[in-house]
């Protein structure tokens, strides 16, 4: 049986360099593993490099994204369920765990699932025991192997993500450098990528890139880190003449002036003044009037420090009139 090649990973910068040593190392070792790393890292890619330099090459490599699905068919998908489990299910089906046996099951965004699948891959892991929905109980010989761009520890000390499980799956852990922190491969790759769409678009040659966009590509951030690397050095030598070198680096696909402008959020209230509650009647009716009344010109003195001119322009009254008013409630003197 010819043993398959695992999956090329370009780069040279020593933190890649590095992270696949990591990776040779711990690929032989038949225990759990996660892959941490941002969007676009390559985690899939290594995961299929783990497998592939495993002594489980020759078996099956499956792939689940746990996030692609809600918490009741990712149960289904990845345990499988009986005949009649639920409406819809007319026949047994074998689940992603079962279908791995042998092999290497791939869960990627496993901090996406649900505290009750996270109970059925702990027992999974820890005894190799999966429940079928529906009740049938089956044994499986699988490596997992989980990968996320997550805070698997700080979600498991606040209570989102099962610690016993991180404690199984965590044997060992291979993080991925993001782009930004290996520039000396953005040139490699963006080549790579830049060929590959030449010959994909029956180009004889790919002429290469000019200085400017060769600065440009280094000096982007790259969020998105090698996938967008790629999405956008594709596209550019799409836009770009054949037979001359890609000058521009088309990064944003939706850059335009005639771009719609995103609605300017509107302004929140100024929050309203607080009434002045009127005092709890007690007594006749003239005093609780007299009462708040009185309320009313002390807190609109307040509001305006106490500055008789602006209390009198806030209230619409003479600056002589707030003043009669003053001294018949007693506020100021004489």
């Amino acid at each position: 049986m010819t043993i398959p090649a695992p999956p090329a990973l370009l780069g040279q910068s020593p933190v890649f360099l590095a992270m696949l040593a990591h990776v040779s190392r711990v690929a032989p070792l038949d225990r759990p593993l996660l892959v941490i790393g941002e969007r676009g890292t390559g985690k899939e890619l290594v995961a299929a490099r783990l497998h592939f330099l495993s002594r489980r090459w020759a078996g099956p490599l499956v792939k689940v994204n746990c996030a692609a699905l809600p918490e009741t068919l990712l149960d289904s998908e990845l345990f499988g369920h009986e005949a009649g489990a639920f409406t819809g299910a007319v026949r047994r089906q074998v689940g992603r765990v079962e279908q791995a046996d042998g092999g290497t099951l791939f869960l990627d965004e496993i901090a996406t699932a649900s505290p009750a699948v996270q109970e059925k891959l702990l027992r999974a892991v820890e005894y190799g025991e999966i429940e079928r929905v529906g009740g049938r109980t089956a044994t499986v010989d699988v490596r997992v192997v989980g990968a996320t761009n997550a805070d698997l520890p700080a979600l498991a000390e606040a209570g989102r993500f099962r610690a016993d499980l991180l404690d199984r799956l965590a044997f060992d852990v291979v993080t991925l450098p993001p782009l930004r922190a290996r520039p000396d491969d953005i040139p490699l790759l963006a080549e790579h990528f830049a060929i590959g769409m030449a010959r994909e678009l029956g180009r004889d040659l790919f002429p290469g890139f000019t200085a400017r966009a060769l600065d440009d590509l280094r000096g982007h951030s790259w969020p998105g880190n090698v996938r967008e690397l790629r999405n956008a050095v594709e596209r550019s030598v799409a836009a770009a003449e054949p037979d001359a070198p890609v000058d521009a680096i088309v990064l944003d696909p939706f850059a335009s002036p005639f771009r719609p402008a995103v609605p300017a959020a509107a302004p929140e209230p100024a929050p309203a003044e607080r009434p002045v509650e009127p005092p709890a009647p007690c007594g006749d009716f003239l005093e609780a009037v007299r009462g708040f009344e009185a309320g009313l010109l002390k807190a609109a003195l307040e509001r305006n420090q106490f500055n008789q001119r602006r209390t009198a322009t806030a209230l619409g009254l003479t600056y002589h009139q707030l003043r009669g008013h003053l001294r018949r409630h007693g506020l100021i003197g004489g």
